[in-house]
């Protein structure tokens, strides 16, 4: 196979005209296909039909502390669901508030709190005339979405295998106490499935920020959501190395079963230090008296412990597996050696980063769309929708049918070709 670069004028013209004929076969099909976003398929949905079966009408509803979970109380969660989320957490049950069924939710709480009240006794963030956050991209379009509704100014801080960039992210907290914060999705990333190394948590736990209200917004969305049992990427626990640093207090980590039971009906959770969760709860009990106690209790009968949740995942892995494979394969057979395009190869997560030819990414979403194939909005995984290269895509395989799936990816990268002959054409 040739690539684009090393063709002649007249042979990409060639090639063009093949490909566009293609391209019209495609709209013929009259195609709905959605891999907009990282939903679980149906599948994956049945999987945990189990929940419904773990509490019934004659079931006892009390918790093991005796609380009856029909009724108020237990701000923080039941303590058997604090002992589970725990496990999957990597944390004490003790760091833990069980919270209701977004962490979305949760994370948009906590910047709503610090913004309103301030964090620990600091000066509310809408006091202040500047605040920013920092937002490794690409990244994930709701963070974003969240610091810009309270117009927090976002810098963007690139990304590699090993995570954000440390040298960066450390010169800039350290000089600017406007800098509040910094989103991070650090096991499987959104959307390049990347895992931070060992020396990059170390270097996290280790800042030194000109604010001392600053707090890593540590969104662990894919801890246990591994693609293989043999090829597992391994994380850190953040908060433990905080601690050993001498900096307890400077993380906030979230996580929900959202892509482990149902998404609209799973359990949210945030883990921190002792003095943050006390700060936390101050707000919190003015908010509500406690959360869903009958679906925490759900939870935890339906699991039993973390070896139950693990078996679980494995078949979740079992289900989106040969999405994942099949995706590459497609990718690696029809573009893989045009160089064109490169992309990421996760061991777990929801998505695939995608990086086409600089100033092409807008163009193959939209003739994606125009055959019938809806994909993430280009540009979304940067703040403010404004990727300065347009090149970058989030590939979501998991919702499809794999049939459709297949068919969706060979258009994809059918737009992937025509859209790169294009731009090398008029260069040349």
């Amino acid at each position: 196979m040739k690539k684009y670069a090393d063709m002649s004028k007249e042979e990409l013209k060639a090639e063009l005209d093949s490909l566009y004929e293609q391209y019209k076969e495609y709209q013929g099909m009259n195609l709905a296909l959605d891999m907009s976003r990282g939903k679980p398929c149906r599948e994956q949905l049945d999987i945990s039909m189990g929940l419904m079966d773990a509490l019934n009408s004659s079931a006892d509803l009390s918790c093991e502390d005796g609380t009856d979970c029909r009724n108020y109380g237990l701000l923080d969660g039941i303590p058997e669901a604090k002992v589970l989320i725990g496990a999957m957490m990597e944390n004490q049950p003790e760091n833990i508030i069980i919270y209701g069924n977004s962490s979305l939710n949760v994370m948009y709480d906590t910047v709503a709190r610090a913004m309103t009240h301030g964090i620990m006794g600091h000066t509310p963030w809408c006091k202040l005339d500047k605040v920013k956050f920092l937002c490794p991209v690409p990244g994930y379009d709701r963070h974003f979405a969240i610091t810009e509704y309270f117009d927090i100014e976002m810098i963007p801080v690139p990304m590699s295998e090993d995570g954000p960039d440390m040298d960066m992210v450390e010169k800039l907290v350290s000089e600017d106490a406007a800098i509040k914060g910094i989103w991070c999705v650090p096991k499987y990333s959104n959307p390049q499935g990347y895992s931070y190394s060992d020396d990059t948590v170390r270097r996290f736990a280790h800042l030194k920020p000109a604010a001392s209200d600053f707090r890593i917004f540590w969104d662990n969305a894919y801890g246990i959501h591994h693609l293989y049992d043999d090829k597992q990427d391994y994380l850190l626990e953040i908060l433990e190395e905080c601690k050993k640093a001498g900096n307890p207090d400077l993380v906030y980590k979230f996580a929900s079963t959202s892509k482990i039971t149902f998404p609209g009906s799973g359990i949210a959770a945030l883990a921190t230090s002792l003095n943050n969760l006390a700060d936390i709860k101050k707000q919190l009990k003015n908010q509500t008296i406690g959360h869903d106690k009958v679906n925490q209790l759900r939870h935890v009968r339906f699991f039993k412990d973390i070896e139950g949740m693990k078996a679980h995942m494995r078949k979740h892995a079992d289900i989106i597996r040969p999405k994942f494979e099949a995706v590459l394969e497609i990718l690696d057979s029809e573009i893989g050696e045009l160089e064109i395009g490169s992309w990421t190869r996760p061991n777990g997560g929801y998505f695939i980063s995608f990086d086409s030819l600089e100033g092409c990414a807008k163009d193959i979403i939209s003739m994606a769309k125009k055959a019938g194939v809806t994909m993430t909005e280009a540009a979304a995984t940067w703040p403010y929708h404004n990727d300065p290269h347009d090149s970058n895509i989030r590939i979501a395989p998991t919702l499809p049918p794999i049939e459709d799936l297949k068919l969706a990816t060979k258009l994809f990268a059918l737009c992937v070709k025509i859209t790169s002959a294009e731009k090398l054409l008029k260069e040349m």
